[in-house]
């Protein structure tokens, strides 16, 4: 298994993808013509054509033996420059009687773009059948060795948009008690719409003064900052790394997005350059526990390695693994130990 940039001739197999992901994943909409741009957007930014701010980096999760797109993953260089990206920020307003002697505090949502600017990772999807041998783990970290290797084409934040809770039916609570009364469409179309890029409608539609949470329902209240049980490991992976709930919620389903500074990401701060040697046989551990990427963007590879670095930062591959990660003896890898 590797990861790799996606390719141009990948439409097919992206398309399988977003076939599966399911209601709420906004990112992969199941549409030919979206998803073939979007696969040109990225060539276009591993090619560095693209202006920094403007990138998409998009990968997939190659299985070499059958050829198959595994799942997928990406990276936004900076969000909110094309259309405003826009969360609800759930705050506290304090009301007070002196005639009473009452103080009460109370729960609010106030419309948001404040993390225009900010890089996201998105699009992490993996097929079920994939979901073993740390296939997952691989998906995420390789996102932060590349923004680790290519740290000046990044800005200083990190963010992460967490699928939101479900009903047995695929029904969001928090779309039917609020977003539904706004929006003369379903949740389906109003998260196609957005996944297609147009997001305008929302600033148009959605009110702009608070939303007071009593006036929610139970079930409605209880989505605000929880996620979709598929995403659940998705999330605790984002937490180890550092990224933390502040109080801002997808402003359709509720879910939490998840944040942090880039330089503080575990990843990013602890990943390290070594040089390779190639041997027709090297000793592997039983669990390969240390991930290695290439240092070039445009024939990024990212996959395990049976071991680590020696006292002087050389890691010793075999033949399989410098092929599958592009490199050879004198290249060099970045590592980080899992």
């Amino acid at each position: 298994m590797r990861i790799r940039p996606i390719a141009r001739d990948d439409l097919d197999g992206l398309q399988a993808l977003a076939q599966q992901t399911g209601v709420g994943f906004t990112s992969l909409p199941d549409n030919r013509d979206f998803l073939a741009s979007k696969i040109e957007a990225a060539a276009s930014a591993f090619e560095e054509r693209t202006p920094v701010d403007d990138r998409l980096y998009f990968f997939v999760l190659e299985d070499e033996a059958s050829g198959e797109l595994a799942g997928c993953c990406a990276v936004v260089g900076q969000v909110g420059h094309d259309a405003p990206f826009y969360n609800y920020r759930l705050g506290t307003l304090a009301h007070s009687s002196v005639q009473l002697d009452l103080h009460r505090t109370i729960d609010t949502l106030f419309l948001s773009s404040d993390h225009t600017g900010d890089a996201e990772v998105c699009s992490l999807y993996l097929r079920p059948e994939y979901r073993k041998d740390r296939n997952g783990t691989l998906l995420s970290k390789a996102r932060w060795l590349f923004m680790a290797q290519f740290r000046d084409r990044f800005p200083d934040k990190v963010l992460a948009e967490m699928r939101g809770r479900f009903d047995d039916n695929g029904v969001s609570p928090f779309w039917q008690c609020l977003g539904s009364h706004f929006f003369p469409m379903d949740f389906n179309e109003a998260d196609r719409l957005t996944g297609l890029g147009q997001k305008s409608f929302i600033g148009e539609l959605m009110p702009k003064f608070p939303i007071y949470t009593p006036f929610l329902s139970e079930e409605a209240r209880e989505c605000i900052g929880q996620v979709h049980e598929q995403t659940r490991p998705a999330l605790e992976m984002l937490k180890k790394e550092g990224l933390r709930w502040e109080g801002f919620i997808d402003i359709f389903d509720g879910g939490p997005t998840v944040e942090a500074y880039i330089d503080d990401v575990r990843a990013v701060r602890t990943s390290r350059l070594c040089q390779v040697e190639v041997a027709a046989r090297a000793e592997s551990g039983e669990r390969p526990g240390w991930l290695a990427s290439s240092t070039s963007m445009l024939d990024f590879r990212a996959g395990w390695v049976g071991r680590g670095p020696n006292a002087d930062d050389v890691i010793v591959l075999t033949e399989e693994e410098s092929r599958r990660l592009g490199v050879g003896a004198g290249d060099s890898l970045r590592l980080l130990e899992t």
